[in-house]
């Protein structure tokens, strides 16, 4: 797809801080919810949650920011949104209950060094991932996420007794239209901000509706501040390697969407640059253990607004980094965006991430589909897909596994990088598929000459009635 902005390009403030809302609109809602559903199940006070949902508002701000714009070595420099990762909420709350949450922060502290180490590596690691293997890693990003957005846009989650409700369909539907017409039909800038235009959109008619709850806006505090070690650090050594076993997982899953990323971009991911992303993870989720936050990773959602709006200007992301830190340090910002009903925030949600699907497709699309790579393709969607809509076939594995092959990403991607080693290239059917590619190459040529001359002459018979 033809992009609005390129990655180094900078749109006027104004426009920019508009982007800039639809991918922190995007993120809000999986940023809070991770310290949410932890502290929740630790059982911590009201006061150290509000501690928590600051520090990782702060905190996603300021990785944002340095991922986008680059720090030395640390940082990818393309438009990615970092923030808190659901990888880490079962093996924080186990910590946390048998340690307490100081031993969170000690654990996630420590097993950051797994990824600042492995970073190291990356440019290694990059070779083991062909567009055969990318391209089914990014189309798993989009199908396990994707269930996600069916639940926003339903209303909540399976078994909720509003769940699916018409007025809850109705009102994401109403996003998924706008957002659609306006990314078709606008120019410019209507068409890059359609995200943030279609939730503006469902938002107001949410009000006239009166199904959104301003309560978190009045409870929550006008300004706060950061704190060094508001929870202090404490070690155990199996939170340490739990928590390394999860940060191993991530770095799989945020190479996935950097892939996803750089072809939203259209910018080559190399082996150094990717490096600098994994090292501003690994650096991003030690300084949050420093600040009260639970570890980081990049956000595939946001890779979907990239894709759908063609804004890939890292310094718009930039931007988003800095209106999450200030939400960090003025709370009632979050709780507005925290408000917004889920049925609106599914119909973007919808269209974000089917976007990245179809970029996964896009890039599946350029290798020729001998009988392996079908192979390497079909099964490793096939793995990802079955952990994630049957997590209940890990049961009997042991814990380090479960941690592991818990995420469809990481199973499907490795199931894929696995095949893809163990099953040798077929030169005689890379050449039978390449020949086929060429004739259908071949034929698609014929066919626009075919109509690049149907066209010329329907315009010379224009021209001659007009002379007539």
């Amino acid at each position: 797809m033809k992009l609005l902005y390129n990655v180094e390009d900078k749109p006027p403030v104004g426009a920019s801080i508009l982007l800039a809302l639809q991918h922190m609109l995007a993120a809000m809602g999986a940023i809070i919810a991770v310290p949410l559903v932890v502290g929740s199940a630790i059982g911590l006070p009201t006061d150290q949650m509000v501690i928590l949902v600051n520090a990782a508002l702060m905190v996603s701000g300021v990785v944002t920011i340095i991922q986008c714009k680059g720090v030395g070595p640390v940082g990818i420099r393309l438009p990615v949104v970092m923030g808190t990762s659901f990888t880490f909420v079962a093996i924080s709350i186990s910590i946390g209950l048998d340690s307490g949450i100081s031993g969170v922060f000690g654990a996630s502290l420590i097993g950051s060094l797994v990824m600042i180490i492995g970073s190291r590596f990356m440019p290694q690691i990059r070779k083991l991932f062909p567009p055969v293997v990318s391209g089914t890693v990014v189309v798993l990003i989009g199908l396990t996420i994707l269930p996600v957005s069916v639940d926003w846009f339903a209303g909540g989650f399976v078994g909720q007794e509003h769940y699916g409700q018409i007025n809850n369909l109705m009102l994401g539907l109403l996003v998924l239209v706008v957002v659609i017409v306006l990314s078709q039909l606008g120019k410019g800038l209507i068409s890059a901000a359609a995200i943030v235009i279609g939730m503006m959109v469902g938002y107001i008619v949410a009000i006239f509706m009166g199904v959104v709850d301003f309560t978190p806006v009045q409870e929550a505090k006008f300004f706060s501040l950061p704190e060094l070690l508001p929870f202090g650090l404490s070690f155990t050594v199996s939170g340490v390697i739990g928590m390394s076993i999860a940060y191993l997982v991530t770095i799989m899953e945020s190479t996935g969407d950097f892939l996803a990323l750089s072809d939203a971009t259209h910018t080559k991911l190399t082996g150094k640059k990717l490096s600098k992303g994994i090292l501003c993870d690994g650096v991003g989720s030690a300084l949050a253990s420093v600040f009260g936050a639970t570890p980081f990773s990049s956000f595939s959602q946001n890779v979907g607004i990239v894709s759908i709006t063609g804004v890939a200007s890292r310094h718009v992301v930039a931007v988003t980094g800095v209106i999450m830190l200030i939400a960090g340090m003025f709370p009632k910002l979050g709780g507005i965006v925290v408000t917004i009903p889920s049925p609106v925030l599914g119909g973007a949600g919808l269209v974000m991430f089917a976007m990245i699907i179809s970029a996964g497709i896009g890039i599946l699309s350029r290798i020729n589909f001998t009988k392996r790579n079908m192979l390497i393709i079909a099964v490793g969607v096939a793995s990802g897909m079955a952990v994630t809509v049957r997590p209940e076939i890990l049961t009997y594995m042991p814990d380090s596994l479960r941690v592991i092959l818990g995420s469809g990403i990481t199973t499907g991607s490795l199931v894929a990088l696995g095949l893809n080693i163990m099953l040798g290239i077929n030169r005689a059917d890379e050449a039978e598929s390449a020949k086929e590619k060429r004739e259908a190459l071949k034929e698609q040529i014929k066919e626009c000459e075919a109509c690049e001359k149907a066209l010329a002459e329907e315009e010379a018979m224009q021209s001659r009635e007009q002379q007539i």
